[in-house]
């Protein structure tokens, strides 16, 4: 089995939510075994094994949370060679940041030598640009794009590391 972390920071429930979707997409896929866990119990042990790991956060000030970055700045895992995803809430269906956040991710991952990976516009509708991006609550197309970009990252985690 192929192992897939997801790390996520939720004040509200809805960006646990996001994770519990993302799960739901990983799981579509043979031979994958997801884990969900919040930053408060990061199970180390788990994403050191895991080829994949996916981080996600509310947005705060346009950008991801303090509480996220300051995983990313201090976690001991080695992350080198893993795919990586991200997603992010926002209070705000009109914009909030999300992008940003995504972004501030995708940097912290990359300097840690994660390989990045969504699907984009690629792997057909829901599309995805950055990685998902939910507005309060994912319900409809959030929902179906938190899915999709755990389907997405686990067929190519499967693609990668079989």
């Amino acid at each position: 089995m192929i192992k897939i972390a997801i790390v996520y920071h939720s004040e509200t429930g809805n960006t646990k939510r996001m994770a519990e979707l993302i799960e739901e997409g990983c799981r579509k896929v043979s031979d994958v075994e997801a884990k969900m866990m919040s930053i408060e119990e990061l199970d180390e042990a788990y994403i050191a094994e895991a080829k994949a790991v996916l981080f996600g956060g509310p947005t705060y000030e346009g950008t991801i949370s303090w509480q996220m970055k300051r995983v990313l700045d201090e976690i001991r895992v080695k992350l080198d060679g893993k795919l990586g995803g991200v997603f992010a809430s926002q209070n705000w269906p009109g914009g909030g940041g999300a992008d940003f956040a995504e972004l501030t991710l995708i940097a912290a991952m990359l300097v840690r030598g994660m390989l990045i990976y969504s699907g984009g516009i690629t792997k057909g509708a829901p599309f995805l640009h950055f990685g998902a991006v939910s507005a309060r609550r994912p319900e409809g197309l959030y929902a179906e794009r938190c899915v999709k970009l755990g389907e997405n990252i686990a067929e190519k985690t499967v693609e990668l590391f079989a």
